[in-house]
């Protein structure tokens, strides 16, 4: 938390003197040199910026500012442009594309990019000594599932082939369909590996090369300076193939984990954007600040996942208990307040999928199934604990459930909570009980959160397995058409919400501030290329 000077001081009462008197639209006003520089809120510091790596939103705000994949987000925040690649074919079967580069495409050090550069890189992350989250995530391709298990030692034999220094082919197992749209994901962006390899990071987590001094990227912007838990700066890169159309002259990312912190930064004129609001501030905002007041669509669900590899939790009737004593309406009426949907499945509706799964039963039943588990009216129920990531909204949301559990089922459950990269090492290694988690879609399409829940999947972390479920998903990729694969999706998460290794809570909304000068387009993702934001004078 940073500590205020005597002037933020100073302006925190103006404000409180002010915020009746016609005020519409705090924010921040600009750096003060004519240069334009957005200051962001980023809700945390980042586990790491290896694009390869990390596995979290706020890492991929930076990263997708310093690296760019084959393809991009477009100017219009839901459709796709070229990045690297200035065009692509599909074969007719469309399991082979061709990925044609732009020769004026450079590493920020001035090396040119070339097709051996993604070859290497996907090289990296299946291999399984770095043990990468996400490499499941290029697993369509031939060959890189074997690889990434250690079942292939050859990467020859894998898919991915450099055909000159501008083309580039993969191969895939099955059509993908969502595939193109699956590439805007930082699992598919290259590094540049003779500096990965300097600093001893080609096959291990949390090397130097990401620093500051050391690390080349391809992106529109460059990192100018990493402070931790202060400040991240990136700027303008002299090297981007586009850097033309590039609007921002620098971003800061701001690391604020507390959210009434973020805010009065937003009220002062230290941010142009938060990322969240406090619960207590949403209908301040939709008040007195109709202008700064944002509450999008956002395609991710909040739920809590269950270490199913821990009594009383590897009882499936304890689990079900717990998720049925739950009251979700009371949840996103009285303390998310932002427009969220209360979620009896895991698969948020879309335009392509809504599903017709959900979770079924009531009080009495959560009664039941405790009492037959040996834990009658909570008694001799062991202590658990549930562990969130450092925030208000979450402590919030933690706070009601244990009220409801204590309340409606007799039983103690403990709080925890763990700054962001503690947090995220304790879910690799189920170092939990039960703890909080949200899901942002990588892409708009139902797989991207059916995917994660194979057997030892880099972002199961339940220790959840389902041989039944991991064979529909095997056949969800060589699915005739949509229709099928979408009522494959439908029977895998019947079989997700009566296993429930997971506790869905509610389908998000985006709701933050922003400063109305930010030309910001909203998508349901919330991705976004950088080079397409600008701030108006």
């Amino acid at each position: 938390m940073l500590r205020p000077s005597l002037l933020l001081i100073t302006s925190f009462v103006a404000f409180g003197l002010t915020v009746g008197c016609g005020q519409k639209s705090p924010g921040a006003g600009g750096s003060g040199t004519g240069a334009k520089v957005l200051q962001f809120g980023n809700g945390t510091e980042p586990q790491d910026l290896d694009p390869q790596i990390v596995t979290g939103v706020p890492e991929s705000k930076i990263i997708n500012a310093l690296f760019e994949g084959l393809v991009a987000e477009g100017p219009g925040g839901s459709d796709t442009v070229g990045g690297v690649a200035e065009r692509w074919d599909i074969s007719p079967d469309g399991k082979t594309y061709t990925f044609h580069l732009r020769p004026a495409a450079k590493w920020s050090n001035g090396d040119p990019m070339t097709a051996t550069d993604f070859v290497r890189s996907y090289q990296r992350i299946l291999t399984p000594s770095l043990a990468a989250e996400y490499a499941y995530k290029l697993h369509h391709v031939v060959g890189a599932e074997a690889f990434n298990k250690g079942e292939l030692k050859d990467f020859s034999k894998v898919g991915i082939r450099a055909l000159d220094d501008h083309t580039l082919e993969i191969q895939l197992n099955n059509p993908t369909p969502f595939l193109i749209e699956a590439m805007k994901h930082s699992s598919w962006f290259p590094v540049h590996l003779p500096t990965v390899e300097k600093h001893g990071g080609a096959t291990r987590k949390g090397s130097a090369w990401t620093r500051a001094e050391n690390i080349v990227g391809n992106g529109p912007f460059i990192l100018k300076e990493w402070r931790p838990n202060q400040k991240i700066v990136v700027t303008r890169s002299p090297t981007y193939w586009d850097r033309d159309t590039v609007k921002l002259d620098a971003i800061h990312f701001h690391p604020v984990e507390s959210m009434d912190t973020e805010e009065r930064m937003f009220r002062t004129g230290q941010l142009h954007k938060t990322n969240e609001l406090p619960v207590a501030k949403i209908d301040v905002y939709k008040r007195d600040f109709p202008a700064s007041y944002r509450q999008d669509p956002y395609y991710g669900v909040y739920f809590y996942r269950f270490n199913v590899t821990k009594p009383p939790l590897n009882d499936k009737r304890v689990r079900r208990a717990l998720t049925l004593a739950i009251d979700r309406e009371a949840i996103v009426r009285n303390v998310t307040r932002g427009g969220q949907i209360p979620a009896l499945n895991f698969v948020p509706p879309s335009e392509r999928y809504t599903s017709p799964v959900r979770i079924k039963g009531d009080l009495d039943e959560a009664k039941r199934l405790l009492a037959e588990a040996g834990f009658p009216e909570g008694r001799g129920f062991p202590q658990v604990n549930l562990l969130y990531n450092t925030s208000e909204n979450h402590r919030a949301i933690a706070e009601a459930l244990q009220q409801m559990w204590r309340r409606n089922l007799g039983i103690n459950i403990g709080l925890a909570n763990q700054e962001w990269k503690v947090y995220l090492d304790a879910m690799d290694v189920l170092a939990y009980d039960i703890a909080r988690a949200g899901w942002i879609a990588d892409y708009p399409d139902p797989n991207t959160f059916m995917d994660m829940w194979v057997t030892g999947g880099g972002n199961n972390d339940t220790g959840w397995s389902n041989a039944e479920y991991e064979r529909l998903l095997a056949k969800s990729y060589a699915a005739p058409d949509e229709a099928a694969r979408m009522d494959l999706y439908r029977q895998m998460e019947e079989i997700l919400m009566d296993e429930l290794p997971i506790l869905p809570l509610y389908f998000y909304t985006r709701v933050y501030a922003l400063d109305p000068k930010v030309k910001w387009v909203p998508n349901v993702l919330d991705n976004r290329n950088w080079k397409f934001v600008d701030i108006a004078p």
